[in-house]
């Protein structure tokens, strides 16, 4: 199990300067006013040896009309989707009259809820906690979300009570999911039942369900050619009529759960439509969580000649920013197209955990930098000596040099696109870190 944690509280406390500090990125749009957040973002949080989803809200001020009144639901439906919910307060401003109304729904929700003292870098931390003691919802967390100042601490108070499931969870997939797992991901009504469906009918041999107890993810292991796979089924088995709210059909947290569970994830698409921002949303949080990649162009016998060559054109227009995912156009309804996705599945999953020497890696970066040297810096040529693996899924080189700071993006796409032609990597990003080596000979600063 994953844990989920949402951020609430009322407009401009920082929720998403911390949404940032625990995704690693800078998703969440951050300025000095109000209202800047609309719906609900999420994001894989990853924070010391803690990974957990982690849900941005709009502030919630109570006197909401119009789209303020949309989004403040926004951020009263990421509450009843959390395990943990983080409430934050202003410790410059005190306490307010949105903050007890806030205070008074969550004690409603049965959730867990940590106050958290955000902007206390600078000003006296008890006078900033003092007014917050009233509201009695348990300790208060003093942070400083800019800076990341106590953000370690309070994730991991927040992620105490789940260390055990996380563990459990975690040798329940080892136990259960067998060979390669391979996530089925897209928006509603796309075809991914129907593709899962269809991939399972193929020369299976042993198929059955296996409903997670604490997860929402619906692992079917199967063989095929007597090799064995496990999917993994964000839709679950339940039939139409059980599910009551249209949120429910599709939850994002489900699939992000499936995404990092995952080895391989299968992004499907609607041929009848253009691509839409949410399929973009889709691939980017498969990018983020560093998972192989396998894009499926789904109801492609349905269209025609030229529809068929748009589809074609967006497809290269759109997702050029992952030129290292294969595309397959199929009919999942037909069958058309989908013994072929197992090929790209299999070489994708190679590609992810492919282990590679020191000695291999180190003349690839000799011949790189033969080919096309690093620039100038200061005068002086910046050097790249040695690389050798960091990890898998996704590959993770490590390059030691130095001036390495200074290395131009240019350079480094250089770099990524020469070791994925030299080693065949295909369907996964590559994961580059850059280390400065000191000089031993170097004479040493006097103290």
């Amino acid at each position: 199990m994953i844990p989920v944690i949402a951020l609430v509280g009322r407009p401009n406390v920082g929720k998403s300067t911390l949404f940032n500090q625990l995704t690693r990125s800078r998703d969440a749009l951050v300025a000095d006013y109000p209202g800047l957040t609309r719906d609900r973002k999420y994001g894989d949080g990853r924070l010391g040896e803690h990974e957990f989803i982690v849900i941005d809200t709009g502030g919630i001020s109570g006197d909401e009309i119009g789209i303020d009144e949309k989004m403040a639901r926004q951020s009263l439906l990421a509450i009843e989707e959390a395990d943990s919910v983080l409430f934050l307060v202003d410790g410059r401003h005190g306490l307010n009259a949105a903050d007890e109304m806030i205070a008074d729904h969550l004690r409603r929700s049965n959730k867990p809820v940590y106050i958290v003292v955000n902007k206390t870098d600078g000003i006296n931390e008890d006078v900033a906690l003092a007014d917050f003691y009233s509201i009695g919802l348990g300790d208060l967390h003093p942070i400083a979300a800019a800076h990341g100042k106590g953000v370690l601490k309070l994730i991991n108070t927040v992620m105490e009570p789940y260390a055990d499931d996380v563990a459990a969870a975690k040798d329940e997939i080892d136990l259960q999911a067998k060979g390669i797992r391979i996530g089925v991901v897209g928006r509603p009504n796309v075809g991914k039942s129907t593709l899962v469906n269809r991939m399972l009918g193929e020369d299976r041999v042993v198929v059955y369900d296996m409903p997670g107890t604490t997860r929402d993810s619906i692992y079917i292991p199967y063989t095929r050619h007597e090799k064995e796979y496990t999917l993994i089924d964000t839709a679950g088995v339940r039939r139409r009529k059980h599910i009551k709210e249209a949120v429910e059909k599709f939850s994002i947290v489900k699939t992000l759960k499936a995404i990092q569970d995952a080895n391989v994830v299968i992004v499907v698409i609607d041929g009848h439509e253009d691509l839409v921002e949410q399929d973009l949303h889709m691939i980017g949080y498969v990018l983020d969580a560093g998972r192989g990649l396998v894009i499926a162009v789904n109801k492609w016998d349905g269209l025609d000649k030229d529809s068929k060559e748009h589809i074609k054109s967006e497809v290269e227009r759109r997702l050029g920013f992952v030129p290292y995912a294969k595309v397959h156009y199929i009919s999942a309804l037909h069958g058309t197209g989908v013994g072929n996705l197992y090929d790209t599945i299999e070489e994708t999953y190679e590609s992810c955990y492919a282990k590679w020497s020191t000695n291999r890696l180190t003349r690839i970066l000799e011949d790189a930098v033969s080919e096309h040297q690093p620039p100038l810096v200061k005068g002086r040529r910046i050097k790249l000596r040695y690389a050798h693996q960091g990890g898998s899924n996704p590959p993770r080189v490590i390059v030691h040099g130095n001036q390495v700071e200074s290395l131009p993006g240019s350079y480094k796409r250089y770099l990524e696109n020469k070791y994925r032609q030299v080693l065949h990597i295909t369907g996964t990003p590559i994961s580059f870190e850059f280390k400065s080596s000191e000089n031993p000979f170097a004479p040493k600063k006097k103290k």
